[in-house]
């Protein structure tokens, strides 16, 4: 691996571990995902209780819909605190196991056992060297690859708000820069990635958008959730959050609205 390489798979595994300190708040925070993606995933399955490997649960957020509706789930966890939540989250669903391991590591008992591999909101965080191939020898053939991340967008006539606490972050060392907004159903795709790895056919992306209010708690709640708030440091987050309060306080309700949106990728297995 290169040196540039190595520092990006360092940069990459410290962040995906800053994610265990949120294990308390995450699963109230983190926004749900719509019916009408997990609707999608079904018809992508040729069976009714599909048997599932799930990557990275986090604390269960898309794992508990799956579950209700009679899918089998493993689920590997690499959060020592986001595993226990996630048990405690599913421990009234039969047919879910959490797995605390690393999905770059784990070895089942069986490779090709699985009529489907999800990963909600953690595919970007893992090896992108392997992924795929890991992806592709715990499917059996004709299994499905599924997987998608929940995308801050801002529709025309979205809510300001973001927009004018640019200059906080600006201040604080923090600045998009010139990074553009995303549109609802214009997330980014990974499709020419997946058609590279000459592992997968029949690739579909299906893109969904949803609004979430949000009052000041919440909100802050919520960015206590992202890796980049996460590892700010305690001046930069003082600053940041009490501004974020002060401007929703002047606001009538004292709320504002996210749009969150999501690229469900699925591929079928060679």
């Amino acid at each position: 691996m290169s040196g540039l390489g190595s520092r990006l798979s360092d940069d990459r595994e410290h962040l995906r571990q800053t994610f265990d300190e949120a294990a308390a708040g995450y699963h109230t925070a983190r926004p749900r995902y719509p019916e009408e993606l997990f609707d999608a995933i079904a018809r992508s399955v040729d069976v009714t209780t599909p048997h599932v490997l799930e990557i990275g649960p986090a604390t269960g957020v898309a794992t508990v819909p799956m579950a209700r509706r009679g899918w089998r789930i493993d689920a590997i966890e690499l959060g020592t605190s986001l595993a226990v939540a996630a048990r405690s989250n599913t421990a009234d669903l039969p047919g879910v196991k959490i797995v605390h391991d690393s999905f770059d590591s784990w070895s089942p008992d069986r490779w090709g056992r699985y009529d489907l591999v999800v990963a909600a909101t953690a595919w970007h965080w893992l090896d992108p060297a392997t992924r795929y191939e890991r992806a592709h020898r715990h499917l059996r053939t004709g299994g499905t690859l599924a997987f998608w991340s929940a995308t801050h967008v801002v529709p025309a006539g979205g809510d300001p708000f973001f927009a004018e606490i640019q200059d906080v972050y600006d201040e604080i060392g923090e600045s998009r820069g010139d990074e553009p907004w995303i549109r609802p159903g214009q997330v980014p795709t990974s499709v020419e990635e997946i058609v590279g790895t000459e592992l997968f056919d029949d690739v579909i992306v299906h893109q969904f958008d949803w609004e979430v209010t949000y009052d000041a708690d919440g909100y802050l709640a919520l960015l206590d959730t992202f890796s980049g708030h996460l590892t700010m440091n305690f001046a930069q987050r003082g600053r940041l959050y009490g501004e974020i309060r002060r401007r929703l306080a002047a606001r009538p309700g004292g709320t504002l609205r996210r749009h969150w949106g999501a690229a469900l990728h699925l591929a079928r297995r060679r």
